[in-house]
């Protein structure tokens, strides 16, 4: 069994650090014992940041345009406020993507809520510009709930959780506030996914029924052995990483292991279509109508 007292200081964990926190003596436990079971026949197109090819990322013209495009999920990034609101940005600066400057944890809501999450888009990418982007906001976790309902999927991400202490008990209080755990946990209506191992296990031991997925940072070619792979299965349903580190024996060794595989992002036809050849489970792509095309032969 996995030591938990063992500490993961790196933002991103690199799969040297995976076997670095093997147990030796870990028991030869099935995925299926550990870890809510899933529904792996189901090749999952995940709006990464909403269709963010369309639409600035991470606002709510962008997660509509992810389910209009087909998308499964809706992909929410999470950085958290200094008065503890769980809002919806990948960067842990406010600065790309807004007319403000600084670290979200240095805002409190009502000062996120001031700033345009839209005009930079417009700016970058003329050829897609709206006015209806210009001075929309960041949207709060619960809002993105509220307004696509619990009939929606989230694939959710706790970025940067050492920087926001308590970010996976608000996670929770939120997910139990709107149902989307409980009696429905199995039907991967959210799946959350980190590359803070420790956040990870921590979500485990808040709620074990709650369907983990492991992101990895690769800087070399990917590869992983039985014993990592065994270790994963003792909490996460699945795992995910660049696209471009992985290849089929890859893909297998993860799937053989009873492990879904979502790697990231992927925006040509052609590469989505490698990707399915080689067996993954589901991808993240900025262009959702894209892979949809791509999986319904088009």
């Amino acid at each position: 069994m996995m030591k938990r007292k063992k500490k993961i200081a790196a933002l991103t964990m690199s799969i040297a650090l995976i076997g670095s926190l093997l147990s030796t003596g870990a028991a030869s436990v099935s995925a299926n014992e550990k870890t809510p079971s899933m529904n792996t026949s189901k090749l999952l197109n995940v709006a990464h940041r909403g269709a963010s090819g369309h639409a600035p990322e991470h606002t709510i013209p962008s997660y509509e345009l992810g389910e209009e495009m087909k998308g499964d999920y809706i992909e929410v990034d999470l950085q958290m406020t200094k008065d503890g609101t769980l809002i919806a940005m990948h960067d842990e600066s406010v600065d790309r993507t807004t007319n403000g400057t600084g670290l979200v944890k240095d805002y409190t809501i009502e000062q996120i809520k001031e700033l345009d999450a839209g005009s930079w888009f417009n700016e970058k990418y003329p050829e897609k510009a709206d006015p209806a982007y210009e001075g929309i906001q960041v949207p709060t976790l619960e809002e993105v709930i509220q307004t696509f309902g619990t009939g929606a999927r989230y694939y959710i991400e706790t970025k940067s959780p050492d920087v926001y202490p308590g970010m996976e008990e608000e996670l929770l209080r939120i997910l139990n506030k709107y149902n989307l755990t409980g009696v429905n946990e199995r039907s991967s209506k959210v799946l959350i996914q980190s590359f803070s191992q420790e956040s990870l296990l921590k979500m485990h031991d808040l709620n074990p029924n709650l369907p983990l997925i492991q992101l990895i940072s690769y800087k070399e070619p990917a590869t992983i052995s039985e014993e990592e792979l065994q270790e994963l299965s003792e909490y996460a349903v699945g795992v995910g990483m660049s696209a471009s580190k992985i290849d089929g024996t890859y893909v297998q060794k993860v799937r053989n292991a009873g492990l879904l595989i979502h790697p990231y992002t992927v925006n040509d036809k052609e590469q989505m279509t490698r990707l399915l050849d080689w067996g993954v489970t589901g991808m993240f792509t900025n262009y959702p109508d894209v892979l949809n095309d791509v999986l319904h032969g088009k």
